[in-house]
């Protein structure tokens, strides 16, 4: 199943600071094809607030710092 994202979203996330967990995260959901309402699902957060950390504009709370690096492993 393809679920795709946006060139917008792609672009924004592209130019955010690649340093940032968030857009890291973001990076490896769009490499990997891995749905936003799955990351917000697995991780209890809407799926507004993950794009907002894929493209840069907040990042994750300290307490979901190590499921997101988490997430981000097993999607590399």
């Amino acid at each position: 199943m393809v679920y795709g994202y946006s060139a917008r979203l792609i672009d924004i996330n592209k130019k955010a600071d690649r340093k940032l967990i968030g857009v890291r995260l973001g990076r490896a959901c769009i490499r990997n094809d891995f749905p936003v309402s799955k990351v917000a699902y697995r991780l209890g957060v809407s799926r507004q607030t993950v794009y907002n950390w894929f493209y840069g504009d907040t990042s994750p709370q300290e307490s979901f710092i190590p499921a997101v690096e988490k997430l981000i492993e097993s999607l590399s």
